[in-house]
């Protein structure tokens, strides 16, 4: 099929755990959509950012790791670490949150969809029955150095401290920090990413009546910055009533978009309502095409299943389709979509694995998704 015949140049780190299991099912089913529709990858595998890389390095990335990453057009990133042998601060705080932070990747993007196959717990809820299907956008940088610049923004900045330390006068304080630049550029994706879609709905999460002064900040920001999107309806929720409707009714949502904390608390509610974040993907995104965009499963690294060929490997071949979105490739990225929703939908037990009630080994449901998209339309 006559397509952009561009040559995407992709750094590929499949990192720890299942990581190394799945990312070959990814690969293989990229590797298809890009046959079928007139383009070509060039993949670039790196063993770092791996607990194995540490222990022969002593460290998580080589020194120059942003030179050897910054000309790859994405990263296709399986998994990172495993408890047992190093600490998070380690492994995840030396190499994912690396990436985020030097690469500006300040927009988190996570979709949330129901797809057939997959028991939602929530009563009542299959894909036909007021489908769930929408988008959380999570700001992703806050609070560290990136880009030889400072942007501190959010929940998470490392400004606080502790006094008095093992005393009855004992103190502890965090503070959050938000800027507007921060603020507004996640808002502007996130309105456009509302305008593309034809609902043009955005939701904003919020707690402007408790937290008084940088939540009703977010409040003016989002205000101000709909003035540039009329077409574009706006609803605002505190996070609390939030989570209480991603529950209640998803199927009203189109795309939500809130601050670090907020979005990290709903970017796993929501994929949860769905039936399993074991298949939900993520993006990292760094909407101005200056650094490398990351896309990666949000299942982890998962130690306890690594090595028994189980690992359900649909958020890795997910996340791909995200990364074709990112690149424009949006032909092939429906056809990815297509397939998985068609394999997971005929619930095949011999092709699904024992996470969705299967017993088919991680190899072959990357082959039955693989298949159906060379055979669909």
């Amino acid at each position: 099929m006559p397509g952009s015949g561009k040559t995407y140049r992709i750094a590929v780190i499949a990192g720890d755990g299942i990581g190394l299991e799945v990312m070959p099912e990814g690969l293989r089913c990229l590797e298809a959509a890009a046959e079928k529709y007139g383009f070509k990858w060039n993949f670039e595998h790196f063993d770092f950012a791996s607990c194995d890389y540490y222990e022969k390095h002593g460290e998580m990335l080589p020194k120059n790791w942003i030179e050897i990453l910054k000309p790859f057009d994405a990263i296709y990133f399986g998994a990172v670490g495993d408890p047992r042998r190093y600490p998070d601060h380690i492994t995840l705080w030396g190499s994912l949150l690396q990436f985020r932070r030097q690469f500006d990747q300040y927009v988190n993007l996570r979709p949330v969809r129901l797809i057939s196959g997959v028991k939602s717990p929530l009563a009542l809820r299959n894909p036909g029955n007021d489908k769930i299907d929408y988008w959380v956008v999570r700001e992703n940088t806050e609070g560290k150095q990136y880009c030889y610049t400072y942007i501190l923004l959010g929940e998470y900045s490392e400004v606080g401290g502790r006094m008095f330390s093992g005393t009855d006068r004992e103190l502890v304080t965090q503070q959050t920090i938000m800027t507007r630049t921060g603020v507004d550029r996640i808002l502007d994706y996130a309105f456009k990413l509302a305008q593309s879609r034809p609902r043009k709905l955005l939701t904003s999460a919020t707690k402007s009546n408790g937290i008084s002064i940088t939540m009703p900040y977010w409040d003016e920001r989002v205000a101000e910055k709909s003035k540039q999107f009329p077409d574009v309806k706006v609803e605002k929720y505190h996070i609390d009533i939030l989570c209480a409707h991603f529950v209640a009714r998803p199927h009203t949502f189109d795309v939500v978009v809130g601050s670090n904390l907020f979005g990290d608390i709903l970017s796993d509610l929501g994929p949860a309502t769905t039936g399993t974040i074991g298949i939900a993907p993520s993006g990292n995104i760094n909407p101005t095409g200056e650094w490398p965009s990351l896309f990666e499963p949000v299942h982890g690294s998962a130690p306890d299943i690594f090595g028994r060929d189980i690992a359900n490997p649909v958020g890795m071949i997910w996340s791909g389709q995200m990364m074709l979105l990112h690149l424009g490739e949006t032909k092939a990225a429906e056809s990815i979509m297509n397939a998985i929703d068609l394999v997971l939908g005929r619930a095949n037990t011999s092709e699904i694995t024992p996470d969705l009630g299967g017993g088919a080994k991680t190899q072959a449901l990357g082959a039955a998704i693989e298949k159906a998209i060379r055979e669909g339309n």
